[in-house]
């Protein structure tokens, strides 16, 4: 009998961990069919994973975060929490406009965590926190970082019956999530992965292997680093401009880039006691970036053309499409050089490669005031980021300082 009984304890012990972390629905119904990009996160992955670092880390298992009491958390915040959190972006849309819908279990709770969070209420059940938009609906609600598409998601979604219901499967195989690129043509799917140290975004069952090519470039001490080729640079400029690169004929890009701070001038004018104008100057430490830039083009003309016709140059033959001036822009046969003029630095060398890499620098982070405390920390804990590309093989990793904890357990 016992033994019987142990059996049956087992059993369904087996089934609950099966259910609580394995089990999951796959069905994607908070997505509408009008998306073109999907980003998935596996919720229950990323709890086993979570725990598995927790178990594995001591340090954490007696020390807890002070909480403010009588605090809501996420958890009891009345959201259903679901198996794949469903992130969004919608065709012709801005690409700064992202989407979430979820399911409410409580709505009044859910309200409270609102207003606990600082949410102020604008109309029609529409919450606003800085650059952050809640709208409930029924028991439902919808996340964003804009509120234009709020009436068009919920009518995609609750309205119109003939929405198509994609399945997991489709965008997700084993990742703790994945960003899917949805054409007429095709779709394509990029895992992502969260390490000890860094987070990786790459194509499914990539091959190639890009840490030559970062340690090489860790050891130029710049702060930008990118060569990129024709396709490349049509895929990073269809962003802003799907025709852009057509347009203006340009199918190589090389740049190197360094931050210094330096002191800017201010003249201002005022009057002295006999009422006669005084030029009075003032100085600022600001950061300034030190540049050059190659453009490697198919047609000069065509080019030259495409930046007139923009306006990007001006009077003083200067760049004007880079902020930061002074720079001076020259034309030599088929390529176009940018210049800071401040302070010259020289070419780097030629790696033969597709790619972008960013050196986390301390000036950067004091030159950028208008963030918050969190978002300064995270930027403060980045090493470097990096984009690579080879063939089909597509690569985004962003590496975090190493520290005791792992990434997942930092936050």
């Amino acid at each position: 009998m016992k033994k019987k009984l142990f059996v049956l304890a087992v059993f369904l012990l087996a089934m609950t961990i099966y259910f609580v972390f394995y089990h999951k629905d796959k069905t994607l119904k908070f997505v509408p069919k009008n998306a073109d990009v999907i980003v998935l996160v596996d919720v229950k992955n990323l709890t086993r994973q979570y725990i598995s670092s927790f178990v594995t880390n001591p340090s954490q298992w007696f020390g807890s975060k002070k909480t403010k009491e009588n605090t809501i958390s996420i958890y009891e915040s009345g959201v259903k929490i679901p198996d794949f959190l469903q992130i969004f972006h919608l065709q012709n849309t801005k690409f700064s406009d992202w989407y979430s819908v979820v399911e409410l279990k409580d709505k009044k709770k859910f309200l409270a965590f609102l207003k606990q969070e600082k949410f102020i209420e604008k109309s029609g059940n529409i919450f606003q926190r800085d650059n952050f938009f809640v709208k409930v609906e029924g028991m439902s609600c919808m996340f964003g970082t804009a509120d234009v598409s709020f009436n068009e998601i919920h009518k995609v979604l609750f309205q119109n019956s003939g929405n198509d219901i994609f399945n997991a499967d489709s965008f997700i195989d084993g990742s703790l999530g994945s960003v899917s690129f949805i054409s007429a043509t095709r779709t394509r799917n990029f895992s992502i992965d969260v390490l000890s140290d860094e987070i990786e975004i790459k194509s499914i069952s990539t091959k190639a292997d890009f840490s030559s090519l970062i340690a090489k470039l860790q050891q130029q001490n710049t702060f930008l680093e990118t060569e990129l080729d024709e396709e490349n640079l049509k895929n990073l400029t269809s962003i802003f401009d799907k025709n852009m690169v057509d347009s203006s004929h340009i199918n190589y890009l090389k740049a190197t880039a360094t931050l210094e701070q330096v002191n800017d001038t201010i003249i201002s004018y005022g009057y002295d006691d006999n009422f006669n104008e005084v030029e009075k100057k003032t100085f600022q430490k600001i950061i300034q970036p030190n540049y050059v830039i190659a453009l490697q083009s198919s047609n000069s003309d065509e080019t030259e053309q495409f930046f007139q016709n923009k306006k990007w140059i001006n009077t003083q033959n200067q760049f004007t499409a880079i902020p930061f001036q002074p720079n001076l822009i020259q034309k030599n046969k088929n390529n176009f050089e940018i210049k800071s003029t401040r302070k010259q630095i020289p070419w780097s060398p030629n790696l033969n490669g597709n790619y972008i890499f960013i050196s986390n620098n301390a000036l950067l982070l004091s030159s950028l005031k208008m963030l918050n405390p969190n978002e300064k920390k995270l930027i403060s804990n980045l090493d470097y980021i990096f984009y690579g590309n080879n063939a089909q093989d597509y690569f985004f990793k962003l590496q975090f300082k190493k520290e005791e904890l792992p990434l997942i357990l930092r936050w």
